[in-house]
């Protein structure tokens, strides 16, 4: 990596295994969500995107005290900042537009901003010292982006921890289903490199269509969630992976994916 790579708020690293590993390079500000930070993340989110080698991203922070500590305060006192505007953030799957699954690594606390990107992300794996907190009710500011925190944890859980602001450990965030796993300090990226590989075991377009069958589930009744789970598999079952799968499993080889 260069050194101006090494000095930028954000790296963007791509791997030759598919997996990109975008890092909030700030320690010694809590990898807090400045400004060069967040035009850093809008960059590297819109770079995986486009890059088609990369099938899988991975976000975490730099150092091993904070994933990311949340908004800039300094600045909200600055501009005097009231509502946030919607686009403030490049949140995954909101504000910005993906279409490829994201790990979080939360290598560190993962307050307020901090808990909001982890949170985004479709999964998480956090290294046992983390900590989690949705503190806004502590400094007057508000949480609008942890309403779909419901779907991923239960509302008294929800209830709790948003009115009170108070932090809990990783263990409990794995406990109550936030954390997919736990991961020893200093290892967490190495963990989530794993569960990379294992997502991309499978067929892209099957990894794709099963990633938006998840996120619709979650908008709809069952009955439309059906109906738009066998649309969302269409594609998936009209693929050439959909051929060359049963016929790896039947030749006793692995399957040679072509996302086609």
């Amino acid at each position: 990596m260069s050194s101006s790579q090494e000095s930028r708020a954000v790296i963007y690293d791509a791997h030759d295994d598919g997996i990109a590993v975008i890092t909030i390079n700030r320690p010694e500000q809590r990898n807090c969500l400045s400004r060069e930070v967040r035009e850093g993340l809008r960059e590297a989110w819109a770079t995986f995107e486009a890059d088609a080698s990369a099938r899988i991203a991975i976000l975490t922070g730099s150092g091993d005290k904070a994933f990311c500590a949340g908004g800039d305060l300094k600045e909200m006192v600055e501009t005097g900042m009231a509502v946030p505007p919607r686009d403030l953030y490049a949140l995954p799957y909101d504000t910005i537009e993906l279409t490829k699954p994201t790990i979080a690594a939360v290598n560190g606390h993962a307050f307020a901003g901090g808990w909001m990107i982890a949170q985004a992300c479709d999964l998480c794996v956090a290294s046992t010292n983390a900590k989690f907190a949705i503190t806004e009710v502590k400094v007057g500011r508000g949480s609008p982006w942890a309403s779909p925190l419901i779907h991923m944890i239960p509302q008294r859980i929800m209830m709790e921890i948003m009115l009170t602001g108070k932090p809990i450990t990783a263990q409990r965030a794995y406990e109550i289903g936030l954390v997919n796993r736990l991961a020893e300090p200093g290892a967490v990226l190495d963990a989530a490199i794993e569960l990379a590989l294992e997502v991309l075991e499978g067929a892209p377009l099957s990894v794709k269509a099963a990633r938006e069958t998840v996120m619709l589930s979650t908008e709809m009744g069952r009955s439309a969630a059906l109906q738009a789970a066998r649309s969302a598999h269409e594609l998936t079952y009209n693929s050439e992976d959909a051929q060359e799968g049963p016929r790896a499993f039947a030749e006793k080889r692995k399957p040679v994916w072509s996302g086609k």
